[in-house]
């Protein structure tokens, strides 16, 4: 089932770090899962764009610089707009557990932060995408 999984990895806004998100792509690519990396400085829009171009399963975004409260409304607009609300939307980095409930309560299915290990995050994304079921 893994080797049907495709996975976009975005870093969103000014946020210039993205060592996590390589460890986080390296981990998917080794569980089997097809993972593109959009690189660094994407906008919401454009990451959903790509996400919807490249027929994805999940969109994972990963933030640091503390704009999750702005980019994840406007990503989850996007994905409205354009009628992919059945993407998984996941959120990782650095984001206080105050937000993560407001965020979980926006529509990101969940919130995978800077210490969370890798096997964690794969077995994560195949349940989401097991619960969700085929598109």
């Amino acid at each position: 089932m893994a080797e049907n999984i495709r996975v976009l990895l975005a870093k969103v806004g000014l946020d210039g770090h993205d060592r996590g998100v390589r460890v986080v792509a390296r981990c998917l690519r080794d569980a089997g899962m097809d993972v593109i990396y959009t690189g660094l400085h994407r906008t919401p829009e454009e990451v959903v764009d790509a996400a919807i171009q490249e027929d994805v399963d999940v969109l994972g975004v990963s933030l640091l610089s503390g704009a999750h409260m702005t980019a994840f409304p406007r990503i989850i607009k996007r994905l409205g707009e354009k009628g992919v609300g059945d993407m998984i939307l996941l959120g990782g980095g650095v984001i206080p557990d105050e937000d993560v409930t407001k965020l979980k309560q926006m529509g990101v299915a969940d919130i995978l932060l800077q210490d969370t290990p890798p096997n964690v995050i794969v077995d994560t994304v195949r349940r989401l995408v097991r619960d969700r079921g085929a598109r």
